[in-house]
């Protein structure tokens, strides 16, 4: 292990040593600049979702007039449809093929709070394809589909975060902390499958029963101005705000997210299920976006059996938020992360600098069937997460090439908790005019070949680091 230490007063200061410097430049990563939709619906025609049915009194169930102001705008070749002002309650609706669905200032559309009225589709849910329940605001193998307007959706998530710590309880009981999330089904606010040329735009979106935007399996993808507040009345379990998942050329700018689990996150696929299906996520941008409560300013993880390469996170703000940069899998999970990009950024009062591990929350991560259930018919999505992956190395994800530079962290708790695997080093982070303000520094263990140039770290204590090559600090 070859370390640099210089300490005065508290001081830590990362020294060179001539080494390469992490810094790049944004207009040299060429496939940045192909991100994003491409087109967005032509406004041929205005279908009001009142001329339907719709009473916009919050009282009356609205999902059968809003679908077919929808489907009779798809039908006739695209165009907008919208809403008058007022208060609409709904379960589920699928947006499709030319269509712009602009909820406008003024109006909020109010979520079902009965799991029926979101009909059962085959998706993905954390990593598995299985049936769940479809979400509330739908594309589906669609283009040029615009979802957009100065309007609210309000899911009324809060019943179903309650059902989810009710079955938490029974299954951490029972030895079955690994399945409880994808038993207890709970809607997503708004799902982006097999698409493609999608925009989302300006929209506040609050309390999301389960994740909140998932753009799954798809590409050319723009999340534009959307705010999200799921901490509205508690703190729900994994209201995500925006996950990239499997997807490619996606552009994420301007949000502003405040949540209860990862803010921003980038994810591919669990274990044997994902390695089976095998797409990454790559080609993301994600630019000028504000990031409140949550776990993690730009989190990949803990989904990574498709592999999560080429992402840019650039021009970003944390504040109050858990880790500023997470990076998670698992020793089942496979795949990997590689070729990380964050650049312009300021954080304060983050818990964690920088959280990274390959062996993420186990009790989660790694599924054992209780003596119990041996020899007893299960869910198929049971049965996926119970498979091995084989041979056991093909389980063995990898962290490696993040360049970070021009980052400036006040306040924090903790600098580095970083915890790689003897089989899996977490290697080849490069820093570059980095500033970080923590309580306490940190650890580091099983890492290899970190560079730094013109960085320091303020700090009351020092970095431990364990079983590491190479790191220069």
């Amino acid at each position: 292990m070859i370390i640099k230490r210089l300490l005065l007063s508290g001081l830590l200061i990362f020294s060179a040593l001539n080494l390469m410097a992490a810094g790049f430049e944004i207009a040299d990563l060429e496939w940045a600049k192909d991100v994003g939709a491409r087109e967005t619906p032509d406004i041929k025609k205005v279908y009001n979702v009142s001329a339907y049915g719709a009473k916009g009194d919050g009282v009356a169930m609205e999902t059968k007039a809003i679908q077919a102001a929808v489907d009779a705008c798809y039908e006739n070749g695209g165009g907008k449809v919208t809403f008058n002002p007022g208060s609409y309650l709904t379960g589920s609706i699928y947006v499709k093929d030319g269509v712009y669905l602009e909820i406008p200032e003024g109006t909020t559309i109010y979520g079902s709070m009965d799991i029926e009225d979101y009909p059962v589709i085959d998706t993905r849910v954390a990593g598995i394809e299985m049936q769940w329940p479809s979400a509330l605001i739908n594309v589906l193998d669609s283009k040029n589909v615009m979802i957009g307007g100065k309007g609210t959706v309000f899911a009324q998530g809060k019943i179903f975060w309650d059902k989810y710590w009710t079955m938490r309880k029974d299954y951490e009981a029972r030895g079955l902390r690994w399945i409880v999330d994808y038993d207890c089904d709970r809607p997503r606010t708004l799902l982006v499958s097999e698409s493609e040329d999608v925009t989302v735009k300006d929209l506040t979106f609050q309390q999301a029963g389960f994740w909140t935007v998932q753009l799954l399996y798809s590409s050319h993808c723009t999340v534009d101005g959307v705010t999200i507040q799921n901490n509205i009345d508690g703190h729900g379990p994994s209201t995500d705000g925006i996950d990239i998942d499997s997807s490619t050329k996606i552009l994420i700018e301007n949000c502003d997210i405040d949540c209860n689990d990862d803010n921003y996150c980038l994810k591919a696929g669990r274990d044997a299920d994902g390695l089976r299906v095998n797409r990454p996520t790559e080609y993301v941008v994600i630019r000028n976006c504000i990031s409140r409560s949550g776990a993690g300013l730009m989190t990949c993880g803990s989904e990574t059996s498709g592999g999560i390469r080429y992402i840019l996170v650039h021009d970003m703000v944390a504040k109050g938020t858990s880790s500023g940069f997470m990076f998670k899998s698992a020793l089942t999970r496979g795949g990997g992360i590689e070729n990380i990009y964050l650049k312009n950024i300021e954080m304060d009062s983050v818990r964690t600098a920088l959280n990274a591990t390959v062996n993420w929350n186990p009790a989660y991560s790694y599924s054992t069937l209780p003596a119990e259930y041996e020899g007893k018919e299960v869910p198929a999505h049971w049965v996926k997460l119970l498979t091995q992956v084989e041979p056991k190395e093909k389980g063995i994800p990898f962290l490696r090439n993040v360049y970070i530079s021009d980052v400036v962290i006040k306040n924090a708790g903790t600098a580095f908790n970083v915890a790689g695997y003897e089989k899996s080093t977490i290697d080849n982070f490069n820093f570059d005019n980095v500033r970080i303000e923590a309580r306490n520094g940190g650890k580091i263990s099983f890492a290899r070949n970190w560079t730094a140039e013109d960085s320091e770290l303020i700090t009351n204590g020092s970095v431990t680091i364990t079983d590491s090559e190479n790191i220069v600090y």
